[in-house]
């Protein structure tokens, strides 16, 4: 006998003068993975609803790439770009349907032109993020998306075929039956769940789908902050803020063990390191935070080993031995390097090149390859760009991104267990996803 289940909990809830709507397809989330659902949903033919909690949709899409939105990656091979994240595997099927050239081509589709910079990264060609959300949006309007805006699910009903079940739910359990807001009762034939992680909380995203999706019988991975900020104790780096370095590298060790090495640019900040270096290094980082004390060591001159960076000093010191440290070296590094340099070093910077001794000549040389520092820690949500975490993927299908457990339920964007580096890497989990999830709702 079917059980009527909700996921906020107990037995169904009773309201007074709810207005109750009839859709095929109901997607909850209005970020780029809900537009993209919806809209594609809708595009084959499907009655879609869109149920977002703020008075605005898309927000977090507008704050990435500083307003200017780095779409996606420029990579044509599947198989090695899946490579760049967790579970990637998982996400082949959707990046053959949806993958970033096809991205380009919808986008181009929408009056939107797109453009490849540095690192592969691809932005919209006017540089405005809202453009995007735009095309997004009206991709949604074309094709008849009912929009409830403000709108705060309280509460996820569903049909419970094996109650006896609960405990270790992996099979199928039923489907949901309704969505509760505080305004209406939403019934559809298919439910995409698409509410973000908890990334980022100013902007809405407060980790409820996790919740959500526990609660309907799904094994949640451990959400955690992605793509952070590193605090750094050494007084000296916090001091050097705004200062930015191009090309360089940074290898994580602790108990002289390796964790990782990251190539990319990097900024300096009052609480440490920013920059795309040190968000993608602390992905690495936070597997093991835990452990014990993480030293960080900065390669500024990567394509150069010791002995040459060495040499190029000694060859600059002899040509301008009568003047100051601090007025040599002038095309190896800018200044506001040389100061954090010359502050490690300890060396007197009014001191003539001439005489600078062998040994604390390597002792620059040795902090333009290796400068040490201590990680502080790393920021949390608050900061993080990405959640890492999520509902497994071992239960939802990778082809139509369809739930494992309850049959009308699917899954879009970063509440699934995927996530990437920067660099529009998780953009177009989202895009791929949404795609393939509105797709497979609408026509299962």
């Amino acid at each position: 006998m079917n059980k009527r289940m909700s996921a906020q909990g107990g037995s169904a809830l009773s309201r007074k003068k709810i207005i109750t709507e009839q859709f095929d397809v109901l997607v909850i989330g209005g970020g780029p993975a809900g537009l993209m659902a919806a809209g594609r949903a809708a595009q084959k033919g499907a009655r879609v609803a869109l149920v977002e909690k703020n008075d605005r949709y898309g927000i977090k899409l507008l704050m990435s790439g500083n307003g200017r939105c780095n779409l996606t990656q420029d990579a044509s091979e599947m198989f090695e770009f899946v490579k760049a994240y967790k579970n990637g595997r998982f996400l082949l099927s959707a990046f053959n349907r949806m993958s970033p050239n096809n991205l380009r081509d919808f986008f181009r589709s929408h009056g939107v032109e797109t453009k490849v910079e540095k690192n592969g990264k691809v932005f919209p060609a006017s540089d405005q993020g809202k453009d995007v959300l735009g095309a997004l949006y009206q991709y949604c309007r074309e094709n008849m998306v009912t929009f409830f805006n403000t709108e705060e699910v309280v509460s996820i009903e569903f049909e419970d075929d094996n109650p006896s079940e609960i405990v270790a739910p992996r099979i199928s359990r039923g489907k949901i039956s309704k969505v509760i807001t505080k305004k209406k009762e939403i019934s559809a034939e298919k439910y995409i769940l698409a509410t973000g992680g908890k990334s980022y909380p100013a902007s809405g995203s407060t980790g409820k789908g996790f919740v959500w999706a526990e609660k309907l019988g799904h094994k949640v991975i451990e959400p955690q902050p992605s793509l952070v900020p590193i605090m750094i104790k050494e007084q000296a780096i916090k001091d050097a803020q705004g200062l930015s370095a191009h090309n360089v590298s940074m290898t994580a060790m602790q108990a002289g063990k390796k964790i990782a090495t990251v190539s990319g640019d990097l900024m300096f900040a009052h609480f440490g390191l920013s920059g795309p270096l040190a968000l993608n290094l602390s992905r690495d980082l936070q597997k093991v935070l835990a452990k014990g004390e993480i030293k960080l060591f900065l390669d500024l001159k990567p394509e150069l080993s010791f002995a040459q960076v060495d040499e190029i000093i000694r060859k600059d010191f002899e040509e301008n031995g009568h003047k100051n440290l601090s007025n040599c070296l002038k095309d190896f590094a800018s200044p506001k390097m040389f100061d954090l340099i010359f502050t490690l070093s300890g060396l007197d910077t009014h001191k003539h090149a001439s005489k600078i001794s062998k040994q604390d000549r390597q002792k620059i040389a040795g902090l333009f390859k290796k400068m040490e520092m201590t990680m502080e820690g790393l920021f949390g949500f608050e900061k993080a760009m990405v959640t890492s975490g999520g509902v497994s993927t071992k239960e939802i299908d990778s082809k139509t991104m369809q739930s494992k457990i309850i049959e009308n339920l699917y899954f879009a964007g970063e509440v699934i267990d995927v996530d990437g580096p920067t660099g529009g890497y998780n953009l177009q989990v989202c895009w791929a996803t949404g795609y393939v999830a509105g797709e497979s709702a609408a026509l299962s």
